[in-house]
């Protein structure tokens, strides 16, 4: 009873929040050993092999590591798309995505880095040079 005098209100469903915290679902993990190569916009691809032999079926994945295989199955999938599509913190995503890599599941591929890229003024120069062909 609180203080008024009625209880307090009961928590149902969405209410309630998360019922299983996010540390839950790492086993109290907050790194990987894939951890940094796992930066937001780190691109995650599911290896050819893990759709066609079933592996995702495995039963020491857990819901999260099989929906991740899913959505990235679909198309390679960054981390930040990944949380934002499960729901969950991105250090939890890393740490799981991290546990598919070691496992041979999925690998991940970076970007290009800005400072990799072709400079525009010679994408420019052989974009001249092309139409004087």
């Amino acid at each position: 009873m609180s203080p008024e005098g009625h209880d307090p209100p009961l928590w149902f469903d969405d209410d309630a929040g998360p019922v299983v915290r996010p540390y839950a679902m790492t086993r109290g993990r907050t790194r990987s050993p894939a951890q940094s190569r796992l930066d937001l916009i780190a691109l995650v691809v599911v290896e050819p092999y893990a759709e066609d032999t079933g592996v995702v079926l495995d039963r020491s994945l857990s819901p999260e590591h099989v929906e991740i295989v899913e959505l990235c199955d679909l198309a390679p999938r960054s981390i930040a798309e990944l949380a934002a599509g499960l729901d969950l913190p991105v250090g939890v995503v890393r740490v799981l995505v991290g546990d598919l890599v070691d496992d041979a599941l999925v690998h991940v591929t970076r970007p290009v880095p800005p400072a990799e890229l072709p400079d525009e003024s010679i994408l420019r120069d052989v974009i001249s040079g092309l139409r004087a062909l």
